[in-house]
């Protein structure tokens, strides 16, 4: 049982942690939970390069039978070993170390999602999330997001992250990605509503940062910008939530194939209606939406 923090392992996990450049320079990243570890045991799912448990966790029947599963068999560790190495208050007792997911970038993607300088990770995970619930073909993060692989994105993801096609990219880039597709930011001034345009051609929606928006290379590659409506004088939405109604628009244009059985469960799952101020939206009417549809991002 490894019962020391000066541990090679336990120092490597740390790092992990706390240390973006050392993630950079490893290509990994630390998960935690007992539902992340269930994640590992699909078939594409990456091989872990290291995994930790507690004694307590490993008694669990439910437990050994997961452990049983996975590639590696977890390292015994102390409790106290366990919370240093955690960024949880309270470690759910498993961890495992990741090399960094490669799903394949689309050849010829329908919908992309570009996020400008979002920097709260607790954001970008549910983004992720909701952009891989939706059926977003690959997500871009362009100059100034928070690390994918930072531990609370990570924690808000849960396990869409190694699902979702993403990279990091520059606006060259970006402009390349997007080449032939109709490129739509959302800003709380626009004119346009994101319920009147075509999001069944192949489209590419841009977020801002919670602290200014979209910036301004964003909004010159964009070709419209958009707006959810508010009411009652509400300036702006968290970042989330609004990717989260123009994306499932664009899923209700799409239509009831593929998606349908995500739509109605998957929304208030990711985004519970109490948290967008009473805000429903109809997945089975045309264009229903209450007068409390809020706009644009957080400040």
């Amino acid at each position: 049982m490894i019962s020391s923090d000066t541990n090679p392992k336990v120092k490597h996990v740390r790092r992990l942690q706390s240390d973006r450049r050392f993630r950079t320079r490893e290509q990994q990243f630390v998960v935690e939970g007992t539902r992340w570890l269930a994640e590992l045991t699909a078939p594409d799912a990456p091989t872990a390069v290291m995994l930790f448990a507690t004694a307590d966790w490993l008694d669990n029947p439910n437990h050994q039978a997961l452990a049983h599963q996975l590639p590696l068999a977890p390292l015994p560790v102390a409790p106290e070993i366990m919370a240093a190495m955690s960024d949880t208050a309270t470690p759910s007792g498993a961890l495992a170390v990741l090399p960094w997911p490669r799903p394949p970038w689309p050849t010829a993607p329908q919908r992309l999602l570009i996020l400008d300088a979002l920097r709260d990770p607790g954001n970008l995970g549910t983004i992720i999330r909701t952009a891989a619930a939706a059926g977003v073909d690959g997500l871009l993060l362009a100059p100034g997001c928070v690390d994918p692989f930072n531990p609370k994105v990570v924690r808000s993801s849960m396990g869409a992250l190694l699902r979702l096609p993403l990279r990091s990219a520059n606006w060259h880039q970006i402009a390349d990605h997007t080449a032939g597709m109709q490129v739509f930011v959302a800003a709380g001034e626009a004119q346009t509503s994101y319920t009147a345009v075509d999001w069944t051609q192949p489209s590419a929606l841009i977020i801002g940062g919670e602290a200014d928006g979209a910036g301004r290379v964003a909004r010159e590659l964009a070709h419209t910008a958009v707006a959810i409506p508010l009411a009652r004088a509400v300036e702006s939405l968290n970042a989330a939530v609004a990717t989260s109604v123009i994306l499932f628009e664009a899923v209700r244009q799409g239509g009831r194939g593929k998606y349908e059985r995500w739509v109605t469960g998957t929304l208030q799952a990711i985004v519970p209606v109490t948290s967008i101020g009473g805000f429903l939206y109809n997945f089975k009417s045309t264009r229903n939406v209450s007068a409390g549809v809020p706009s644009g991002f957080s400040r």
